[in-house]
């Protein structure tokens, strides 16, 4: 076993805070490298220790050379990766191998299996997990892809082959709109991940979007922690995220947990990770990809089963055994997060930056906020948009809407446009409500939307400044009545 002692964090923002309290719970030091822009991060402030890192604000996070070389220098036994930036790189976790560092998550070649999503695909048809009908090798020739296409059948979708969150990717309903959608997706891949290689396959229309969490030890020991729906999306891009789903079929509920521990036991894998699937509307199931870092949507996770789930990852790293059986996990209730984006709704959801004049936060019960905003913070342009999560939980589905109601209604950022408006409007949908959703449900309800709503908070100061001029022209009356 190799116990850790001090863990050097390679990522910004509420992800790192989420480590630096997971590590001080474990008692072990934190340690985090910084950009210029990053400089007044309260991760920053949190650490026990922090190394600037001058550069490209981007760049500084992978810069890895750099990084481990801070690691060795402030002695770190461990470097945690977050999500982003350099969790899913096999060369940085081989790099960290090589400097006698501990990278917490998997093994590189797991790392580069499954990020390979072609290779991930043959390696789970070859276990006997379910895949979408497509390409197995890199497609490179335009011609060769349109023959291919066709020969599965429109719509078909096409998807960077080193690629994720939903970039890289193009849906094709018509032959000739192949053309012009195979180039958008191959140059997109080379801008975002170095990479124009793209594979095809069947597009299922309107699918729900179901993940399996996974906790696997360096013993076999491999437990699931339930699924979470990720069928909320805006451009691929998920927006909510719920655990469990509220309307999965429990024959379906039962095979993804069976097939996707199965395919863990199988492959040998270690650590946590997300076995990602689409399932059509006969609850046929398709495994899609695995994500080997921890997921953004984690905390709904450990809301409805009470394992801290970073903290299991850094002891998995040292070499313990999981601490519990697959039947001691309990699930209790409902967990709803909502991704906090600085974002216009009002203006094609265009990112949007400021200083943050105005922050409250909701409370209460089942309230729980990872964020590292606070007033007076500015948001740099450069980095992805999401400045927070909030998560509710409670006992049933129709008490967790409520309370996503009441707490979306109190939460109240001012100095820079959020979709938090966006939020208000998806939690009084009366299908939201009744949990019938999928992939297709946000671009269908958005025309109706009202993307101005008011919080509860917001009507609130307007009431107080409308008693607050009552109370002036009352004291002016007065006064003229003296006089």
């Amino acid at each position: 076993m190799n116990k850790i002692s001090k863990v050097l964090i390679a990522n910004r923002g509420e992800i790192a805070l989420r480590i630096i309290r997971a590590c001080k719970e474990l008692e072990i030091k934190s340690v985090v490298v910084f950009s210029e822009v990053d400089v007044d991060g309260v991760w920053v402030r949190k650490a026990d220790e922090c190394y600037p890192i001058m550069g490209h604000p981007v760049e500084v996070y992978l810069n890895y050379d750099t990084i481990i070389s801070i690691a060795k220098k402030a002695k770190c036994d461990a470097i945690h990766p977050g999500y982003g930036f350099l969790s899913e790189s096999a060369e940085f976790a081989q790099a960290c191998a090589d400097n006698g560092l501990i990278f917490i998550g998997p093994s590189p070649a797991h790392i580069e299996l499954f990020g390979d999503k072609m290779a991930s695909k043959v390696a789970m048809k070859e276990i006997g997990v379910p895949v979408l009908e497509g390409t197995d090798t890199p497609v490179i020739d335009k011609k060769e892809g349109e023959r291919i296409a066709t020969d599965i059948g429109f719509p078909i979708i096409i998807k960077a082959a080193f690629g994720g969150g939903g970039r890289g990717m193009r849906i094709v309903y018509k032959a000739k709109d192949f053309s012009k959608l195979f180039d958008e997706a191959t140059n997109e891949s080379i801008k975002y991940f170095g990479k124009g290689e793209v594979f095809i396959e069947k597009y299922v229309q309107n699918p729900r979007h179901i993940e399996v969490q996974i906790i696997a030890d360096k013993y076999g020991n491999v437990v699931h922690l339930g699924e979470r729906d990720c069928s909320i999306q805006r451009r691929h891009q998920k927006v909510i995220e719920i655990a469990p789903s509220p309307l999965l079929n429990q024959e379906a509920r039962k095979e993804l947990y069976r097939i996707s521990t199965k395919a863990v036991i199988r492959l040998g894998y270690e650590s946590v990770g997300t076995m990602e699937y689409l399932l059509d509307e006969d609850d046929n199931i398709y495994f899609i990809e695995m994500n080997t870092r921890v997921q953004v949507e984690h905390p709904v996770t450990e809301v409805i089963t009470g394992v801290d789930i970073i903290q299991r990852m850094i002891q998995i790293a040292e070499g313990d055994k999981l601490q519990f059986l697959q039947e001691e996990i309990k699930f209790r209730g409902y967990a709803i997060e909502f991704r906090i984006n600085s974002e216009d709704p009002q203006n094609k959801f265009f990112p949007s930056s400021g200083t943050v004049t105005n922050y409250l936060t909701p409370g209460g019960p089942g309230v729980r906020i990872d964020s590292s905003l606070y007033e007076g913070y500015e948001t740099p342009t450069n980095y992805d948009s999401m400045i927070g999560k909030l998560i509710v939980s409670a006992l049933d589905w129709e008490g967790v809407v409520k309370k996503a109601r009441r707490a979306l209604d109190e939460y109240n950022i001012e100095g820079l446009k959020t979709n938090i408006s966006l939020h208000r409007e998806i939690v009084r949908d009366e299908d939201f409500m009744a949990g019938k959703f999928n992939t297709g449900f946000l671009d269908a309800r958005m025309k109706h939307f009202s993307l101005g709503a008011q919080s509860s908070l917001e009507e609130e100061k307007k009431k107080i400044s409308f008693i607050s001029n009552m109370i002036k022209k009352i004291k002016e009356h007065k006064l003229i009545a003296r006089n």
